[in-house]
């Protein structure tokens, strides 16, 4: 059933021609009518059916606007780290005793970061992790020896782009409460790591099919890429 909110918002905007992000934040805005503070979200459909392989992407991107989440950051390191791990503003610092903790499900973080010498004994945790995708990648940032910056990076905008078999990608660029120029760079900050991406991967043709942006409970719009990437 559709709520009396649901059914007062545009009908059938994916009929519609594409449009800039610029034209389509205002109406995207507009279309904000809960009480909360939705976010404001893009789609993208990748060209991963290739004929010899798949393509995949994993990445980070460190949005400059940020994303006006407050993200609960859990760091596994050695004794002698755990006070750089808590002056970062990590919200959970441990080392052996918290693996183990980790092993038996007590999963309340939304962020593992850990130190090289301590992925060793979580790699052996990726039945635990892995499903929940917060299993420490050192391409992505979450691995690493500079602990104070992986915790500050992980609490100040970033996210994770990532592509699911179907070739979908979900990622949002912040909040109605945003002012347009804030979700307009991080918007860039996306399409230039895509852009990083299909350079990185043996790709013929574009990587995007098309795009579409919304909000957390609002209808979605065609996005008219700036440039083909």
């Amino acid at each position: 059933m559709r709520s009396k909110r649901y059914k007062k918002l545009p009908e059938k905007t994916k009929d519609l021609d594409s449009e800039s992000i610029e034209k389509l934040l205002p109406i995207i805005k507009k279309n904000c009518t809960t009480k909360f503070d939705e976010s404001v979200d893009l789609s993208f459909k990748i060209n991963n059916k290739q004929k010899k392989s798949e393509v995949n992407i994993r990445t980070v991107v460190n949005l400059p606007g940020g994303t006006g989440k407050n993200v609960k950051v859990a760091v596994v390191c050695e004794d002698n780290k755990t006070q750089e791990a808590k002056d970062a503003g990590a919200d959970i610092v441990g080392s052996d005793e918290f693996v183990e903790k980790i092993k038996s499900g007590e999963l309340n973080f939304e962020k593992l970061i850990c130190t090289p010498g301590m992925m060793v004994k979580l790699s052996k945790l990726g039945k635990v992790l892995g499903p929940k995708g917060l299993m420490p990648n050192p391409k992505l940032g979450s691995v690493s020896e500079n602990i104070k910056e992986a915790v500050t990076n992980a609490k100040s905008g970033q996210v994770e782009i990532r592509n699911d078999k179907d070739g979908n990608i979900g990622v949002s660029i912040g909040k109605k409460s945003f002012h347009d120029d804030q979700l307009l760079k991080n918007y860039h900050a996306i399409l230039d790591a895509l852009e990083k991406e299909k350079s990185n991967n043996t790709l013929k043709g574009d990587l995007i099919k098309n795009t579409f942006a919304t909000s957390s409970m609002g209808v979605s719009y065609k996005v008219k890429l700036g440039k083909a990437i």
